[in-house]
C-alpha cells in the first residue's frame, strides 16, 4: 500500500521512486488545475539541465525532474557502464533549483518483467545520430513516451544541444496526439564555447583543452553559409578544422533543415549545422542555427 509516508521530502523537494508515488502528487496538482512542467534527464546534472528547470519554473506551476539512466538508448555497453551517476549531487542541485518533485525510478520500475513494447519514430531517426547509434532513438522515444504517461505533464522541456532528439520528440508528440507542449531551450555553454554535457567530465585535461574548437568551427561555418557558400564544402571545412585541432574521429558533420533535418545540398538562409566527433573515448555532439553569431 502506498501512502504519503513513502514519499521523502527535503526542503520542499519531494523524491519518488515508484509510479504510484509519483501519481499521488500529480493527481493532487491536477485537482488544483495546476500546470506541470517536466524535465526528463539521465542525471549527472549540470548548468544546462538546471537552465531547463529554471525555464520550467517560470512557465509552470509545478516542476518534475526525472533522473533515470535509460539502458535501452545506449548502443554501446561501455557507454552505459561509464555514464556518470551522481544522485546525491543531482538531488542537491534539484533542491537548490526548487524543483517540486524528483522522480528517480530503478530499471524494473520503468521496464517491469514481461515488458515487450517500443516506440519507433520514422524518417527523422534514420540519419545523423541514427546512422551511428543503432537503436538509440527507439530507446529514447520509448522511455520519453513512458515518462510522459507516468508524469502526464502539461509542458516538457528539452535542450537544443540534442537538437535531433528534440525534433524526434516533437514528431512523436505530433504523430501520437500526446497533449503536451514541447519547449526547446537554448544550449548552455561553458565560457570557452563547449556545450555543457554530462560527458564533459569524462574528458582528459588535454582533450578538454581541444574541445572548444568544435563550437568555434561551427560558428565559422555558419558565417560561411550566410555568405552563400555550398553546404557540402562548408561541412568538409569543419572536418578539416576539427582534425587540425586534434579530434580523433569524426562521425558526421552536416547542414540540415530545421524541421525533419533533411540534408541541405544548396545554399540556404535557414537551417542547422550538426556534428559528432570524438576526443579519446568521449563522443561529443553539437549543433547551431545557421544564423547564430550573425
Amino acid at each position: 500500500m502506498t501512502t504519503a509516508a513513502n514519499i521523502v521530502s527535503n526542503t520542499n523537494t519531494a523524491t519518488c521512486t515508484t509510479v504510484a508515488q509519483l501519481r499521488q502528487h500529480i493527481k493532487a496538482w491536477q485537482k488544483q488545475n495546476l500546470t506541470v512542467g517536466f524535465v526528463p534527464t539521465m542525471g549527472a546534472l549540470h548548468v544546462g539541465h538546471m537552465s531547463l528547470v529554471e525555464i520550467a519554473k517560470k512557465t509552470c506551476d509545478r516542476v518534475v525532474v526525472s533522473i533515470f539512466v535509460n539502458p535501452t538508448q545506449f548502443n554501446r555497453p561501455d557507454d552505459l557502464a561509464n555514464y556518470p551517476r551522481l544522485i546525491d549531487q543531482d538531488m542537491e542541485r534539484c533542491r537548490n533549483a526548487a524543483a517540486d518533485l524528483v522522480f528517480h525510478p530503478d530499471v524494473k520500475e520503468v521496464y517491469p518483467g514481461g515488458y515487450n513494447s517500443k516506440v519507433q519514430v520514422g524518417d527523422i531517426t534514420g540519419r545523423w545520430e541514427g546512422n551511428f547509434r543503432p537503436g538509440h532513438f527507439d530507446g529514447m522515444s520509448t522511455v520519453v513516451c513512458k515518462l510522459f504517461n507516468m508524469v502526464t505533464p502539461t509542458h516538457a522541456f528539452f535542450g537544443e544541444k540534442d537538437f535531433q532528439q528534440l525534433q524526434v520528440i516533437r514528431a512523436m508528440v505530433r504523430d501520437l496526439n500526446i497533449p503536451i507542449e514541447i519547449i526547446g531551450c537554448p544550449t548552455i555553454r561553458e565560457k570557452d564555447g563547449l556545450a555543457c554535457s554530462s560527458r564533459n567530465m569524462l574528458l582528459k585535461p588535454e582533450h578538454r583543452a581541444i574541445a572548444p574548437a568544435f563550437y568555434a568551427s561551427l560558428i565559422a561555418a555558419a558565417k560561411s553559409l550566410r555568405a552563400g557558400e555550398d553546404p557540402g564544402k562548408v561541412s568538409v571545412d569543419i572536418m578539416t578544422e576539427l582534425r587540425k585541432a586534434g579530434f580523433d574521429k569524426i562521425d558526421y558533420i552536416g547542414v540540415a533543415d530545421n524541421d525533419m533535418l533533411q540534408p541541405l545540398t544548396a545554399p540556404a538562409k535557414s537551417g542547422r549545422i550538426l556534428g559528432a566527433a570524438w576526443l579519446g573515448n568521449v563522443r561529443l555532439i553539437d549543433n547551431i542555427d545557421i544564423n547564430e553569431g550573425a
